[in-house]
């Protein structure tokens, strides 16, 4: 079952085909889909993506999950856990990831969520763990990766585009003693 979590100022809950038009707006986004797209994403790839996450929610047990804002309601991207299999060389994995449209982006959004899954992930979710892939150009969410304690595993060019991604992990280990030492 695809978990429904919920921080302080986001609620991570699986998508429903009723997410399209939402959805749509947000992926015809130039920057949303730079990183490895370099482009915004068209409704009819936009539509396919949005199938193929609610299909894996069955084939893998994880899949990205709409994200909101929790005072408005509004969908302001995604994030959660999924099996990157853009990436072979690496699997089995799960991913965590995130991508916030522009106006949201910035404001600890991406942290807030990629605490939420990893916490999940380690808890509820029984992983031992987590991966999290980067284009070295994207600093930001390099930033994210790092304030979530992921360490660098590989750099590589094999996802299915070729570009290069750095490929960081956490295992539950290195969490649990890290969130001792927060609370401790």
């Amino acid at each position: 079952m695809i978990p429904v979590l919920r921080t302080e100022r986001l609620v991570l809950r699986p998508f429903t085909l009723d997410d399209l038009p939402a959805l749509a707006v947000i992926h015809a986004e130039e920057s949303f889909w730079w990183y490895p797209l370099r482009r915004a994403m068209s409704e009819e790839e936009t539509k396919d993506f949005l199938h193929r996450v609610i299909e894996r929610y069955d084939s893998d047990g994880f899949g990205l999950e709409a994200l909101e804002h929790r005072a408005s309601g509004t969908i302001i991207g995604w994030a959660g856990l999924a099996v990157p299999h853009f990436l072979p060389e690496i699997l089995p994995a799960v991913e965590v990831g995130w991508r916030l449209t522009g106006s949201w982006r910035g404001q600890g959004f991406a942290t807030e969520a990629g605490v939420a899954a990893v916490q999940w992930g380690f808890t509820e979710g029984g992983l031992d763990r987590i991966v999290s892939i980067y284009e070295p150009d994207n600093t930001p969410s390099g930033r994210v990766m790092e304030r979530l304690g992921f360490t660098l595993e590989r750099t590589t060019s094999g996802t299915l585009r070729g570009e290069t991604v750095r490929v960081l992990e956490l295992t539950r280990e290195q969490w649990e003693l890290r969130t001792e030492a927060a609370h401790g």
